[in-house]
């Protein structure tokens, strides 16, 4: 997602993008070249100076997958997420964006998969459900979600929270709805572990399920990033949950709610997409 924000947001006159990342590239990097502050989210002395004359911080780091262990978790999305509100706080950053996980309530999904995935089934998920996590790592993101209202409910900053709830968001290669079918890329939460198949066997039962799967939950990079720039904008929300998927038929996430809210405007369909990219 960052990479996404990076493609399609950086180059605007509007942002002068500060990046904080566990590593730096080299110049030469397709994402190298950048102003870097080199430093983990779990180590809040060393994150604490990159929030200093910032109007808003996009939250992004994080143990990502739902395979993780509690051992995996625990300091890069929790006491980092702490940190980084901390730090916006101590800042007085106004805006903070949130990126959290359609996994908060992916018990749904994984209790009606593959169904689920039918345009005509039915059930659609928005902001006012239950959350039904999935995994540790969902688990984390719904306590991001519930520190993030607890600070601007209390604390003078951040004074607006956006907690997005992204679906499949992939890097451009893959930025497609036949992409982790192609790759052999899998949720665990739903699909199972699976080996990346170099030579995928298009007639098979689990790449039609992936494919099934991502034209349901996919987002595209350029829609991600949008979404993440309607955020940026607005100033009016203090706290708001927003799902980031494009405007697939197969969703099974609301985003009327953002379309509403932040004037969240899609422009890709999954359903566009019958066969992968050549």
């Amino acid at each position: 997602m960052g990479t996404a924000l990076i493609d399609h947001l950086a180059d605007r006159e509007a942002y002068e993008f500060t990046y904080l990342n566990r590593s730096d590239r080299p110049a030469d990097h397709p994402y190298g070249g950048h102003d870097t502050v080199v430093a983990d989210v779990a180590n809040y002395d060393a994150i604490r100076p990159a929030f200093d004359g910032q109007d808003a911080v996009v939250h992004l780091a994080a143990y990502p997958t739902t395979d993780g262990r509690w051992e995996d978790v625990f300091e890069p999305n929790l006491v980092g997420m702490n940190n980084v509100l901390k730090a916006a706080r101590e800042a007085e950053v106004g805006t903070f964006v949130f990126g959290s996980t359609h996994h908060v309530v992916g018990m749904y999904e994984t209790d009606n998969a593959p169904e689920i995935y039918d345009p005509d089934f039915g059930l659609v998920i928005d902001h006012t459900d239950p959350v039904r996590p999935d995994s540790h790592y969902a688990a984390t993101k719904v306590f991001g979600e519930a520190y993030g209202r607890y600070y601007t409910e209390n604390f003078d900053y951040p004074t607006r929270f956006y907690a997005l709830r992204i679906g499949s968001v992939r890097m451009p290669d893959d930025d497609h709805p036949y992409g982790d079918a192609e790759s052999g890329f899998s949720v665990s939460a739903t699909l199972g572990t699976d080996e990346a198949d170099a030579n995928p066997d298009r007639d098979s039962e689990r790449y039609r399920r992936k494919v099934l799967r991502m034209k349901s939950t996919w987002q595209s990079r350029r829609d991600c990033a949008h979404q993440f720039d309607c955020c940026l904008r607005d100033d009016d929300v203090t706290f708001d949950v927003f799902y980031g998927v494009s405007d697939n038929d197969r969703r099974w996430l609301d985003i009327d709610h953002a379309r509403e809210v932040v004037g969240y405007d899609p422009q890709d369909n999954a359903e566009e997409w019958d066969a992968p990219p050549e």
